[in-house]
């Protein structure tokens, strides 16, 4: 008994130790992420530093960026956030130069790093100089990195320019091997999100469109740089037809960059320009920056009327969703709350979505045409503004796109699997009982009739009319136009100006003044954002696909190709529209 005891009272101190130590762990994490300093001090000569391999991302993140900075590993910033950092740099006389390297590792879009790419065009016009250095660097990298005053490539390294490329993944075959039966209800002849479920490569109108959006794209991308570096659009094709992969005396042959060197060059340089600070120069990083920035910004501002900028990004999916999707209900509430603040003069509505859920979409789009009717409402688009993210930014005053945003994709499908033969072939069936014809029409077990199919083809072309309807309405175009642009087709932001989908090209700064302007408040407004970020709480402790897990993410080429797949299958986990009816743009359409 004693024995017993005697371990027993071990054991329970072993745990509780072990208890401490883990609490003590964590509260150690609360506290450190807590007591930074809110407003960092700026030495002077400093050098802002951008790491490339940032994600920015369009919503609010701040207790995710504090536990990332809190473990070391901040992976992420606010498009906001980084515009202002960089604006502000442009006008503080501590901030002497920009300095970009790294390799983009995250999921940033062309059209959001068009507006960073503008930036930092701001910030040099002022003559502060950028340098660009790293080993090896893509199309987005360099999109980026062409702006410098100074791009040094190393000698071991590499410049890919060999042009823009979207890769499908299919399914088809394996649904088809396993036994999963697949019926779809459609309308657009380009609406290809059903594609992988049914094809084993893309149908001819896919690839006409896939292949003049990426033109779009590349177009905008040759002229922006033929703009900095000199190099014509048609050089710049030649290069990825006949090379596609410089080395580092190439590159500087064809004039793409300055220099071939190391990165205690690079420093040397940048101590030239700033000051020596344990032996290296002396920074600061964009995410540190940012919160000088922002601290000006709002002093520089002041007043008591608010511009809510309203940050809906991820698919759109029916009821409240997580904190990276578009909750119809969610948002919705969250519409009605900023409507009803008198303090709120305007609305931007950041808009970074493929569509989803046609119910969510008509839910959200109702809170914005009641909201407009009290407030102004723009639209700013993001790299992806399209089907679903389209619907719900039709009836604002004002939609904002860059060239390079992907919308559009006015089509709705319904997507109807089945396991009947792959239950079958396993000795499983089923045998219903039933007190209507269409009692059990949703169903997985078997494959829908003709009649069924019918029934769910008519309540699919009722809510393309509605879309193409609204969209006439809205833009105030010919249904008959709206028609024929329709069809489920993706178009680029600058394709969607000239037929009358957006109303400028431009970023989220531009809608910003827009709705100042709408709204009559001068220069005397501040920005409020939503929805709120997760709490550091709910990022620690919520569900097992956290924040946490993505900083232990590793970089094999493998497990990229892996994610891609699991990514397209986790797209059937937000198709959860109650009526099965979806406005969504194509599934995988990843652009590298």
């Amino acid at each position: 008994m004693r024995d017993f005891l005697k371990y027993t009272f071990a054991s329970l101190l072993a745990l509780l130790i072990f208890l401490g130590m883990s609490i003590s762990g964590l509260l150690f994490l609360v506290i450190l992420a807590a007591s930074r300093d809110p407003v960092p001090r700026v030495k002077e000569k400093s050098v802002l530093t951008f790491n490339m391999a940032l994600d920015v991302t369009d919503g609010l993140r701040s207790d995710v960026s504090s536990f990332g900075q809190a473990l070391g590993s901040d992976s992420s910033i606010p498009l906001k956030a980084a515009l202002d950092a960089i604006n502000q740099a442009a006008k503080d006389q501590r901030i002497v130069a920009l300095y970009l390297h790294g390799r983009m590792s995250g999921s940033t879009g062309y059209a959001t790093l068009k507006e960073i790419r503008e930036a930092l065009q701001r910030f040099r016009a002022t003559g502060k100089k950028v340098v660009a250095y790293d080993l090896d660097w893509g199309e987005r990298e360099y999109y980026l990195t062409s702006v410098a005053d100074s791009i040094v490539l190393h000698p071991f390294g590499s410049l890919e320019l060999n042009g823009l490329n979207s890769e499908g993944t299919f399914f088809a075959g394996a649904l088809q091997k396993y036994g999963i039966g697949v019926q779809v209800t459609r309308v657009g002849k380009y609406k290809s999100a059903v594609e992988p479920f049914l094809l084993t490569k893309r149908s001819p109108e896919n690839r006409q469109q896939t292949q003049q959006l990426l033109g779009d794209l590349w177009d905008e991308f040759s002229t922006s740089v033929n703009q900095e570096r000199k190099v014509t659009p048609q050089q710049l094709q030649s290069i990825a037809d006949s090379d596609g992969l410089l080395e580092p005396t190439e590159a500087l042959n064809r004039r793409l960059i300055t220099k071939v060197g190391y990165e205690d060059e690079v420093v040397e340089q940048l101590k030239q320009l700033s000051t020596e600070d344990n032996n290296s120069f002396r920074r600061i990083n964009l995410q540190t920056y940012a919160k000088v920035a922002r601290s000006t910004v709002e002093k520089e501002r002041g007043g008591k009327n608010k511009i809510a900028l309203v940050y809906a990004e991820g698919d759109i999916v029916d009821g409240k969703g997580d904190s990276d999707q578009i909750g119809g209900d969610r948002f919705a509430k969250l519409l009605r709350e900023i409507r009803q603040d008198d303090d709120i003069k305007a609305v931007v509505l950041r808009v970074n979505s493929p569509g989803g859920s046609a119910v969510a979409s008509e839910v959200i789009q109702r809170e914005v045409i009641l909201t407009r009717k009290q407030k102004p409402v723009v639209v700013s688009m993001g790299s992806v503004a399209a089907s679903g993210g389209y619907w719900i930014s039709t009836y604002s005053d004002r939609i904002f796109a860059e060239p390079n945003t992907i919308t559009g994709s006015i089509g709705v499908f319904g997507l109807l699997p089945n396991v009947q033969e792959l239950a079958n072939r396993n000795g499983v069936t089923w045998d219903a009982v039933k007190t209507g014809r269409y009692a059990d029409i949703q169903t997985i077990t078997r494959p829908k009739t003709a009649q069924e199919l019918a029934l769910i083809q008519k309540s699919v072309d009722r809510i393309y009319d509605q879309f193409i309807t609204k969209v006439a309405d809205s833009r105030k175009l010919p249904k008959a136009k709206v028609a024929e642009i329709a069809q489920g087709r993706v178009w680029s932001g600058k394709q969607a100006k000239a037929l009358g989908l957006v109303d400028e090209l431009g970023g989220l700064e531009a809608a910003l003044q827009e709705a100042a302007k709408r709204a009559k408040l001068g220069e005397r407004w501040q920005i409020e954002e939503y929805p709120e970020p997760p709490s550091f709480a709910e990022v620690l402790f919520g569900n097992s696909d956290n924040q946490i897990a993505k900083y232990l993410q590793g970089d094999d080429v493998v497990l990229q190709e892996l994610r891609k797949i699991q990514a397209d299958l986790a797209i059937l986990n937000v198709l959860n529209d109650p009526r099965g009816v979806y406005v969504r743009l194509p599934m995988n359409l990843r652009i590298d």
